[in-house]
């Protein structure tokens, strides 16, 4: 598995038309079997800060795969006016420092 992270940098201005686009966008990545899962965050702190966390199979999965369906294209038209927005779209390996908190025991009660 490889993560993807995608850092955007969206005015006020624009943000509900950004969330609107992946909003779209998001039939695309549910639909592909290429993508393991998805998740479009939005910073408490920085609130003109998104990041976009992609899990897919592999890097070449995404490049080769996603990337090559007939249905990118759809995809990229919906996103593609916050392109320019982009502070850092790179690829991730796992390690194995990972787990659950404390907290998650209380939650599944």
């Amino acid at each position: 598995m490889i993560v993807e992270y995608t850092r955007y940098r969206i005015g006020q201005d624009r943000q509900a038309a950004f969330e609107q686009a992946y909003g779209g966008a998001q039939q695309y990545l549910k639909a592909s079997p290429h993508c393991l899962s998805y998740e479009l965050t939005h910073c408490a702190e920085e609130p003109e800060r998104y990041v976009l966390r992609i899990e897919w199979v592999s890097l070449e999965e995404h490049l080769q795969g996603f990337r090559r369906e007939s249905t990118f294209r759809s995809f990229l038209s919906l996103v593609q006016p916050y392109i320019s927005n982009i502070e850092e779209m790179q690829h991730y390996q796992m390690t194995a420092v990972r787990g659950s908190g404390g907290a998650s025991a209380k939650a599944e009660r």
